[in-house]
């Protein structure tokens, strides 16, 4: 089992998407959806990353550096992760899939 840990620009990541959910949040419902987004991204990334990290598509030229789809909805989010030593992962970014690229 690998120790999943998200880096300070990762979490910042995830407080912009909760700020704009809910800065669009036009019901009761998206209120709670948008908090279900941010809570299902750090679920999926725990519970995938944690005994199959290495199941997910490379990012770029080194094979410790991958790519998690979260799916949410009708959409999803990816999350942008190193495989830093034999027992740890950091997860690096997150964006929408929507998004450009990662900032």
């Amino acid at each position: 089992m690998f120790d999943v840990r998200f880096n300070s620009a990762t979490r910042d990541d995830l407080k912009r998407l909760l700020r704009f959910l809910l800065e669009r949040a036009e019901t009761a419902e998206d209120l709670i959806a948008a908090q279900e987004a941010v809570d299902s991204i750090y679920a999926t990334a725990h519970r995938h990353l944690a005994a199959t990290l290495y199941s997910f598509r490379k990012a770029g030229r080194r094979s410790t550096r991958r790519e998690l789809i979260v799916p949410f909805g009708t959409t999803g989010h990816v999350a942008l992760y190193e495989i830093v030593s034999p027992t740890q992962v950091l997860v690096l970014a997150v964006r929408h899939q929507r998004d450009e690229d990662y900032h």
